[in-house]
């Protein structure tokens, strides 16, 4: 599946030593699919919707390296850099080249990893209680993921230990004088056996003003022959008295069509958020997987804001079929339904005040 080039020992250039042994493996993931979603017209204009070829439906797009160095002695350096991309117009999705871009060393003591990559909640999310467990999630359409801080943290060190089947880490990134803040701390427990995964993380992240957000989530999953379930449960909470530009650094976390695509009055001026999912996978043949999933949003916001609580439900159905090992197709379907004071997004990013959206997805994806 993927392309690994090995880096045999050699001897050095004075004396009888050899250099250890590495591995480069280059992988990458091409996914393609034609998306169409209802109510993404302007505000006041006539009910319409919208076709679009979209450059990751079940995942998104990218290409990385990964690097593995033996240093003796039980030890391991490491390297990972991951670039996203965009098939269906050849640009990439967000500012910077590479989503992850870290280095690290493993010992027998755990692995510490520098740079930019994973926070702690994407992580046991994914791992633990994934919506759908060979993806982990439906790219285009993922309300999970709008309560992960950003899913990934710049300028961080972090620390993974496994003992059995209970795997800890922890993170802590610097702001370096952001605008925006960024620094970081959090940490996840999980436990993994026999089917059964169960965890818990939490992150506080700080803004330029000093005020916090803070995010926790805790989940559990079911295998058992060719079922799968999973429900989990998150919070985003933020101190009172944000300002400006931080409540922009918090609406980047928390917009976006992938994560619901909905804004309003009552949408920025929110101080917590809350959601609930459940789900279930069934893999009908060894080619065929079918789920189905439920989310089910809420938000609250200070008194001083007229009608700050607001909710929005999510269900997400996909059947994906594998081709072969390395390719497979798949067709998803989505309903969006608003209620309060927040409205959906238009195509041209305003509210429009739409309050109810059906998506359906058709796609292809590779992987190497």
């Amino acid at each position: 599946m993927k392309k690994t080039i090995l880096v045999t020992a050699a001897l050095a250039a004075m004396g009888s030593s050899a250099f250890a042994q590495s591995s480069v493996t280059i992988y990458g993931i091409v996914d393609v699919a034609v998306r169409h979603t209802s109510n993404e017209q302007s505000k006041g204009q006539p009910e319409a919707g919208m076709w679009r070829e979209i450059g990751g439906g079940m995942s998104q797009s990218r290409l990385g390296i990964n690097t593995v160095e033996d240093l003796g002695g039980g030890m391991k350096a490491l390297v990972n850099l991951e670039h996203r991309l965009l098939p269906d117009n050849g640009t990439q999705p967000a500012a910077q080249f590479w989503q992850q871009s870290w280095v690290g060393l493993q010992t027998g003591f755990g692995r510490v990893t520098l740079g930019r990559q994973y926070n702690v909640l994407f992580d046991v999310v994914t791992s633990t209680y994934a919506s759908y467990p060979y993806s982990p999630y439906f790219e285009a359409y993922k309300p999970e993921i709008g309560f992960a801080v950003g899913a990934r943290a710049d300028n961080m060190v972090k620390y993974l230990i496994e003992v059995g089947p209970v795997r800890a880490a922890l993170q802590v990134s610097a702001g370096e004088g952001s605008p925006t803040g960024g620094k970081t701390v959090g940490g996840y427990l999980r436990y993994s056996d026999s089917g059964i995964g169960a965890g818990v993380g939490y992150e506080e992240y700080e803004f330029a003003s000093e005020k916090k957000l803070k995010a926790t989530t805790f989940g559990a999953s079911y295998k058992t022959g060719p079922w799968y379930f999973n429900v989990g449960w998150g919070e985003n909470k933020v101190d009172a008295g944000l300002t400006a530009t931080d409540r922009l650094a918090l609406g980047a976390f928390w917009t976006g069509g992938a994560n619901g695509g909905f804004g309003g009055p009552a949408f920025q001026a929110a101080d917590k958020r809350q959601i609930w999912t459940i789900g279930t996978n069934f893999q009908a043949t060894t080619e065929l997987n079918l789920g189905i999933h439920y989310f089910r949003a809420k938000q609250s916001g200070p008194a001083a804001v007229v009608s700050p609580d607001a909710t929005a439900k999510f269900v997400t159905a996909a059947a994906d079929y594998a081709l072969s090992k390395r390719t497979d197709a798949y067709v998803e379907a989505d309903t969006t339904k608003l209620s309060g004071n927040i409205s959906l997004n238009g195509a041209g990013g305003a509210t429009n005040d739409a309050q109810k959206r059906n998506g359906f997805t058709i796609g292809l994806r590779h992987r190497f």
